[in-house]
């Protein structure tokens, strides 16, 4: 029997142990904010500590531990980075009148799949990487180089507690390579992501009674023309080389089946979201004051200053308007083609009979990281059902899968 036939079967007999981990995962709360996952990551140290697998805690903030551990194989190779994280989206206090159909931390099964907030997004995702590297433990004679696991806390608010401490103070967490099971769908594999630009808009005029709109302009007013004006970022022409244009529209079907249909429409466009605006303080006043905040979702490829640019240009015609910059994540991609994905395809292939297609992320993740110093990260996770809403849950099978493709795709990327 092969190793891979052995680390199958391993699965295979641990199945209950795998499922009733990630259960008791999502029952231990974890939501950012507050951002608290103390209860959380003493899961994860419990279960390593019960398997003999390595692992210790890096806390630069108390309330938000890390948990880093490696394993080495008898001989030299590539160091593959496991990476997950352990916080997730937080549920509101009327989730019961929301419509969730268990308790949000309940972990419970219902018709095969397992509920409870983060089941998706990403503690699904998370456990694959926990019992990729138990596994790989127990097989390490079989393995060359090293593997390195690394659960993070801090991830969901783009923090700076998690990943972005450990790649600024503990250089083991580099690697060659990333392997993150974040959510794609199980047709999908992100070898990219989107970037972010985050920013916030103040109007400032000097306001008046509501019947002498002669006497001021109206904060709100502007804002919305300000916000129409915008919404031609989503036009602009942009500089994206042919080549990650071309890799785009081959894998548009897949990128409409895993995120739902109009995703492959916008990922090579500049998207805005206006998340939230707020103005006024009565009905009869014009308002002498408005505020709102801009998502901008930026394509592999694209330049930061062009779309910077742009929107100092609109600026130019609202001299009532003050901006800041709340967060920059720029677009971040590493090779459609390379050995990891490769290694994916052709695992879920013989385990599903399908190749899942290369992707790019129309959301965020500390995969990003990684390829922000050339070092490859790919995503393979859940189809992201209900992540950050209701009855958030994964398919007890759709878990198991995820486990299978990490274990066997870590053990091939180190053999």
């Amino acid at each position: 029997m092969s190793v891979r036939d052995e680390i199958l079967n391993w699965i295979e007999q641990e199945q209950d142990q795998i499922i009733r981990f990630l259960q008791d995962f999502i029952k231990a709360k974890s939501p950012n904010p507050p951002g608290d996952t103390v209860l959380a990551a003493q899961k994860i140290s419990d279960l390593l500590n019960k398997h003999n697998a390595p692992i210790r805690y890096v806390s630069p903030q108390p309330k938000m531990p890390n948990l880093i551990g490696s394993i080495n194989g008898p001989s030299e190779g590539r160091h593959l980075v496991l990476n997950g994280h352990i916080d997730v989206f937080p549920v509101s206090e009327k989730a019961k009148d929301e419509g969730w159909i268990t308790t949000p931390w309940s972990g419970k099964i219902i018709n095969n799949k397992i509920y409870g907030r983060g089941s998706t997004d990403m503690k699904c995702g998370t456990s694959a990487s926990i019992w990729t590297y138990i596994i790989l433990n127990y097989f390490k004679n079989s393995i060359r180089g090293k593997l390195t696991l690394t659960c993070v806390s801090d991830e969901e608010t783009f923090g700076p507690w998690g990943t972005r401490w450990l790649m600024e103070n503990e250089p083991e967490v580099l690697g060659d390579c990333c392997l993150n099971g974040e959510p794609s769908s199980p047709f999908t594999i992100r070898y990219a992501e989107k970037g972010l630009l985050w920013l916030t808009f103040k109007i400032q005029t000097d306001g008046s009674h509501g019947a002498y709109t002669h006497l001021s302009k109206s904060a709100t007013r502007i804002a919305a023309n300000l916000i129409k004006r915008l919404e031609s970022l989503e036009d602009l022409e942009l500089e994206i080389s042919k080549d990650l244009l071309e890799a785009q529209k081959s894998s548009a079907s897949h990128f409409d089946k895993g995120m739902g249909v109009g995703a492959a429409e916008i990922a090579p466009k500049v998207t805005l979201n206006i998340g939230t605006i707020n103005g006024g303080l009565k009905n009869n006043m014009v308002p002498s004051d408005c505020i709102f905040e801009a998502d901008i979702r930026l394509p592999i490829g694209s330049k930061v200053e062009q779309i910077e640019r742009e929107i100092s240009n609109i600026l130019e015609d609202f001299p009532e308007v003050s901006m800041e910059t709340n967060m920059l994540n720029p677009p971040s991609h590493c090779s459609p083609d390379g050995d990891m994905m490769q290694i994916l395809q052709n695992n879920v292939d013989a385990l599903k009979g399908f190749k899942p297609a290369p992707v790019v992320s129309l959301g965020g993740t500390d995969a990003r990281l990684w390829r922000y110093k050339n070092i490859p990260a790919y995503v393979y996770g859940p189809a992201p059902t209900g992540m950050g809403s209701i009855n958030e849950n994964v398919p007890v099978e759709d878990y198991l899968h995820i486990v299978r493709t990490h274990a066997l795709s870590a053990f091939d990327y180190l053999s």
